[in-house]
């Protein structure tokens, strides 16, 4: 098979999460950018454009330009699919018209402005028959794949309690005027009615069911706007009910200050637990009630981590750890996988997994809920 072809909407020469997707996309060699509409400025769009060493034709002035120029493109030409990596509110509307034109689509999370337009997206999705990836980034890590593996097996037992935590302390200035990422999270025409926990809250909410193998079903939250005038919450806390019976508990904070990128997770069940810190991704600790705590770490040369998923999702022997742009790489390989071979029409069956359009109304669920759980005074919400 050839290179995929790959365009981007936003994510120009000053977005952080740009240049991650690129890097992310392209690590693995089979994803090729070919053309983007990088910004809502053309000016911003181009020099991207020009920087990326892309073909000035191919760098277009608007993603509606993109979309409806590389649609009549030969069919071996035009790109395979388009990632979207813009603010919030410009989601839904470049997803759509994507899947409108037949292209398959990755998209940055939250999937949407609100839970409609997540809904609508989803039932587009499923008519179009175009496959749809939305990157939380957290299920891409090789031991996170090794903890869902552990848990499938049975060996804890009945899980009882999920305890996962997500802490950075990057908003507690309360003077944002020089951090364009802070302006936009933190704006509700722009983040939608959430910041932490749509930041930051979603992704641990999906990493606690993509291990667990559980939903989350009921919330009770505790949203706050810690640092004064701030219009969106930058602080919660949330109790959780999954529909395995097992209680849970959330803390999603971006005022910790001190604190970096630390999430963490902890799956407790009736025989033993699973611990795992992004901060020291390439470890796992198994903790046996009577038994000695096993540590596993990866590497592509350890037997125990030979199941499918944790398989390939590594790609350095032992102690050569892989990090954060691994895991994201790992979103886009497993999605280039089964791109292509959904365009010989031979689907795989496993080996390779990705979160989908329904990951991603999962969390607009979580978001609506924890808002409005929080709103009427931290009572349970339905998801």
């Amino acid at each position: 098979m050839a290179k995929l072809k790959m365009g981007m909407i936003g994510g120009d020469l000053n977005s952080f999460i740009g240049g991650k997707h690129r890097s992310a996309a392209q690590l693995d060699g089979q994803i090729e950018l070919v053309c983007g509409a990088f910004s809502a400025s053309k000016e911003a769009s181009h020099e991207t454009g020009r920087a990326l060493h892309l073909q000035p034709h191919r760098v277009y002035d608007t993603y509606s330009e993109m979309i409806q120029k590389e649609k009549e493109l030969p069919e071996d030409q035009r790109m395979d699919f388009v990632s979207v990596v813009t603010p919030n509110h410009v989601h839904f509307d470049p997803c759509m018209m994507a899947l409108d034109n037949g292209f398959h689509v990755v998209c940055e999370k939250p999937l949407a402005f609100n839970l409609q337009e997540a809904l609508q997206l989803a039932e587009k999705v499923k008519s179009s028959g175009k496959l749809f990836a939305v990157t939380h980034t957290y299920t891409g890590y090789a031991m996170v794949k090794e903890a869902k593996n552990i848990v499938a097996s049975g060996q804890l037992g009945t899980i009882r309690k999920i305890v996962v935590r997500y802490a950075q302390g990057w908003l507690s200035a309360a003077d944002i005027s020089n951090n364009p990422a802070a302006q936009w999270r933190t704006d509700p025409k722009r983040s939608g009615i959430s910041c932490c926990m749509g930041d930051i809250g979603t992704h641990a909410a999906n990493l606690a069911e993509y291990i667990s193998g559980s939903k989350i079903t009921k919330i009770c939250s505790d949203l706050n706007s810690i640092v004064e005038n701030r219009l969106l919450d930058d602080d919660a806390s949330a109790f959780l009910r999954f529909d395995n019976g097992a209680k849970g508990l959330l803390f999603a904070s971006q005022i910790s200050a001190g604190e970096e990128n630390e999430l963490q997770i902890n799956i407790y069940g009736e025989k033993g637990s699973i611990e795992w810190l992004q901060s020291f991704p390439q470890q796992l600790k198994v903790k046996w009630q009577g038994k000695i705590t096993e540590i596993m770490s990866e590497g592509a040369d350890k037997p125990y981590l030979q199941t499918p998923l944790t398989a390939n999702a590594i790609r350095l022997p032992a102690g050569h750890p892989s990090g954060y742009l691994e895991a994201f790489a790992n979103i886009y390989n497993s999605f280039a996988h089964v791109l292509n071979a959904h365009k010989i029409g031979n689907p795989i069956t496993g080996g390779y997994d990705y979160p989908t359009v329904e990951d991603g109304v999962r969390g607009m669920r979580l978001i609506e809920a924890a808002v409005e759980s929080s709103q009427k005074g931290q009572v349970w919400i339905d998801l």
